[in-house]
This record gives structure tokens, C-alpha cells and sequence, in this order.
């Protein structure tokens, strides 16, 4: 039942899905693209909030040194990172945390990467 709603509120597959995908790539495109998309707001908002907490002054920062900055509090603040992680994990269907399990490391690294690039191309917005 809860599955169901998590399902319809996060819609459709983003990208594609060939008989060639690897268990991971569907996995990102049918997980944790949409979960990333509808939680794109909150995301950017707990980014930001993490700037104001960290005292730095991001608009101050040169492109480059922004680019950085994103990269590395994901990569290097493990605690950021799991609060970051927890918020994709909730949207989850137990099957689908089920398949998670059994590949954390390798669909951390996906997940954590997507959750980069989407900052990066919203840099304007943060």
C-alpha cells in the first residue's frame, strides 16, 4: 500500500531502460532519478542550509571554487552525506531497498554522483 503511494508520487522512469542496462542503471533511472527530481526542492534547500552552517560565503566563490565546494561536502562531510542518502533511502520501496542492499556501495557512488551533477547544473539557483 505505502509502496504504491511512494510509486505514484515519484512517476516514471527518467532515461532509458534497454535489455542492455545493467541492474545499476535501471536502478538509477527507474529509483533514484525520479526520487532526485521530486526531491529536488528539499535538496536544494538543505544545500543551502549546509552553506550558511558551514559560514562560507558561496555567492563569493569563483565558478571553479564552487563547483569544488559542491563535490566536496558530498564526498568528504560523511555526515552531510548520510543525511543526504536518508532522504533518497525514505522515498525507497521496500523492494527496491531490498535490491539496494545487495549493491549499496557501487549505487552510493551513483547516487551521490547524480546528487553532484543536479547541484552543479543548479549552481545559479543555490
Amino acid at each position: 500500500m505505502k509502496d504504491d503511494h511512494i510509486l505514484s508520487i515519484r512517476g516514471g522512469v527518467i532515461g532509458s531502460i534497454t535489455s542492455e542496462s545493467s541492474s545499476e542503471e535501471k536502478f538509477q533511472n527507474q529509483t533514484l532519478r525520479p526520487i532526485l527530481k521530486i526531491q529536488n526542492d528539499l535538496l536544494l534547500l538543505v544545500f543551502k542550509n549546509y552553506i550558511t552552517k558551514q559560514k562560507v560565503d558561496f555567492a563569493a566563490l569563483s565558478p571553479e571554487k564552487k563547483m569544488q565546494f559542491i563535490e566536496n561536502a558530498i564526498q568528504r562531510d560523511i555526515k552531510f552525506r548520510n543525511s543526504l542518502k536518508g532522504m533518497i533511502i525514505g522515498f525507497f520501496t521496500l523492494l527496491e531497498y531490498e535490491e539496494y542492499i545487495l549493491n549499496s556501495s557501487n549505487l552510493n557512488k551513483r547516487m551521490m554522483n547524480l546528487l553532484i551533477e543536479r547541484y552543479k547544473s543548479q549552481i545559479q539557483i543555490i
